[in-house]
């Protein structure tokens, strides 16, 4: 007997062929996109019990935050994310977009990536987004005119981006309007727990930025991994971290030997009578020894700021030699004038008074809290030109300049 086929066989086989091709096309273009997605630096696989292996994304420096790496998945944990706070963490999981979500995970905390839109609570976030090349996607900033880079400048002023109001006064309206991927949350204290949840109730997506709370400059630069995931470029977000921790260690290496002396530093201003000073364990400390300096409260530790009245600041910067971050001030004779102790300093009657104001837009927009968040070796090579001016002759600072 030979085999035959009927027309409806014939027609029946070809139609279950080309489910099948079709089948493994959509597999094969589904794990083309995880490769895309998770494999520029590795990702872990599911082990023979079914259960998933998770290889963490190497932190150097961060402490604020985590990342670990599966097949399916990349998980991100945010902790401790406001002043104070302690043994609190936030679990997110971002999912190539197209796939499912994974068994097992709270669809609640899932976010899919790239992500497309997002708010940003902080110009420090708008800074590395931009960096990453994603400036279109941000649809939305808390003190949107406060923005430096021209490009958001120009995207603020064409509607693109919106203000977004902040904390007690966020604009739920507009952001329910924009229905961002995520909106990139920055918390001052555990307030800020009851406006994520308030977002949640209408299903917008939050993560917590810490990086203000680093203590180490690089720690604070080392959160552009963080966006780097989001917008799954990994490599790219490696790469720039990466460059800016080798400037900052060659230059921190080469201050070490050549600095022979080290400079008493005051910094900050006055609020009517109480000057809020950065403790001893804060990144712009760190960026003042790095730089061959010697911070005057460099011995005292705090996880904030820590208010002492304006006699106690006086009694002890007599001696400092400058005075660095003068706060709004941009002229010298306007710190004279908030309280005339101020004017007999060392550091002010020597004319050693530098703000960190060099790139400050028509709005008040401060380039030093943008784009000087990933660029920690500018801003240690800016306050070591000043404070040892005969290591880096002919070199203008960045995003410093003297008051006069």
């Amino acid at each position: 007997m030979t085999n035959r086929h009927s027309g409806n066989d014939i027609i029946v086989a070809n139609t279950e062929l080309f489910k099948i091709v079709n089948g493994i096309k959509k597999t094969v273009f589904m794990l083309m996109i995880t490769a895309l997605l998770f494999g520029c630096c590795g990702s872990a696989r599911k082990t023979e019990s079914g259960s998933i292996n998770m290889s963490a994304n190497e932190i150097t420096v961060a402490q604020g935050f985590a990342i670990s790496h599966s097949e399916e998945f990349v998980k991100i944990t945010v902790k401790n994310p406001w002043q104070g706070a302690s043994n609190i963490s936030y679990d997110h999981y971002l999912v190539p977009k197209g796939l499912p979500v994974p068994e097992g995970i709270d669809q609640s905390e899932v976010i899919f990536v790239p992500v497309e839109k997002i708010v940003c609570m902080s110009t420090t976030h708008a800074g590395m987004i931009s960096a990453l090349g994603e400036a279109s996607t941000i649809r939305g900033i808390s003190g949107a005119n406060l923005a430096y880079s021209p490009e958001i400048a120009v995207m603020v002023e064409k509607r693109h981006i919106v203000e977004v109001g902040y904390e007690a006064n966020l604009n739920m309206e507009t952001l329910i309007d924009i229905s961002p991927d995520i909106v990139m949350m920055y918390g001052i204290g555990n307030e800020a727990a009851g406006h994520i949840n308030k977002m949640k109730e209408t299903g917008i997506k939050t993560m917590f930025n810490a990086d203000y709370l680093e203590e180490d400059p690089l720690g604070k630069a080392e959160w552009i991994k963080l966006f780097g995931e989001l917008y799954c470029k990994r490599c790219m977000a490696d790469s720039i971290f990466s460059a800016a921790a080798d400037s900052y260690n060659s230059l921190k290496s080469f201050i070490d030997s050549a600095a022979n002396h080290h400079p008493l530093i005051l910094l900050g201003l006055p609020f009517r009578d109480t000057w809020f000073v950065s403790p001893g364990n804060s990144f712009i400390a760190k960026l003042i020894a790095d730089a061959g300096g010697k911070y005057l409260w460099n011995d005292i530790h705090s996880n904030s700021s820590m208010p002492l009245s304006l006699e106690s600041v006086y009694i002890k910067a007599v001696n400092a030699d400058y005075w660095l971050n003068t706060g709004t001030a941009e002229h010298a004779s306007e710190i004279a004038v908030l309280d005339k102790r101020l004017g007999t300093l060392k550091s002010f009657s020597s004319g050693n008074l530098y703000n960190n104001n060099s790139r400050v837009n028509k709005n008040g927009g401060n380039d030093f809290w943008e784009s000087g968040a990933i660029s920690p070796h500018i801003i240690l090579k800016d306050i070591a030109s000043i404070l040892h001016p005969e290591l880096f002759m002919g070199y203008t600072p960045y995003y410093y300049r003297k008051l006069e």
